[in-house]
């Protein structure tokens, strides 16, 4: 794989790595009962800090081209959230993902940086296939993962998330990039 980029950007939005600066940014999001309400429940600050410096910073270095990243408005800088390419935790599976802050639902963010990661990850790192998971319940999630070209694949229980099983959805590179030409 290549060396990973300092930002991504899609037409409204931006991704940068996160930093040790970004900790109340993470803060902020992961602390929200709204935004949390399907991946994981809400988190304390020594969590969170303890996840930016061993789960989000450790692993740019780990797996080059992966990462969890800050997400912004290209137009003003401001925060929005955060979009992820990365292993589904304790599996070999490379998911795509997001989370946002509850002001920025329905502005089709998720969506448009979401679909600019599955370019990236099959045509610029060449990944031969992405996946994401979603609580059962959390149909709006499910709704964006269609729209960006993966196909649900059933449930799977992946145990770093608990005993309920997910909705998993995947795709591999060759029939996504059929499907959506640069």
């Amino acid at each position: 794989m290549r060396a990973p980029h300092d930002t991504l950007t899609s037409e409204r939005l931006v991704l940068r790595r996160y930093t040790a600066d970004d900790l109340d940014l993470l803060v902020r999001l992961h602390s929200d009962r709204r935004v949390m309400r399907f991946a994981g429940g809400v988190h304390e600050r020594s969590k969170t800090e303890a996840m930016l410096r061993e789960r989000i910073l450790a692993y740019y270095d780990q797996h080059p081209g992966l990462g969890i990243w800050l997400t912004s408005e290209r137009a003003t800088g401001a925060p929005v959230g955060m979009h992820l390419l990365n292993h589904i935790r304790d599996d070999t599976v490379i998911q795509v993902g997001y989370l946002l802050y509850p002001e920025y639902w329905g502005r089709g963010y998720a969506t448009e940086m979401a679909a600019r990661l599955l370019r990236y990850g099959f045509g610029e790192l060449g990944l031969p296939q992405i996946s994401a998971i979603t609580d059962l319940p959390h149909v709006d999630s499910q709704h964006v993962l269609l729209k960006i070209g993966l196909r649900r694949d059933g449930e799977r229980h992946f145990p770093a998330y608990g005993s309920d099983p997910l909705a998993f959805f995947t795709r591999d590179a060759a029939s996504w990039l059929a499907e959506h030409p640069a």
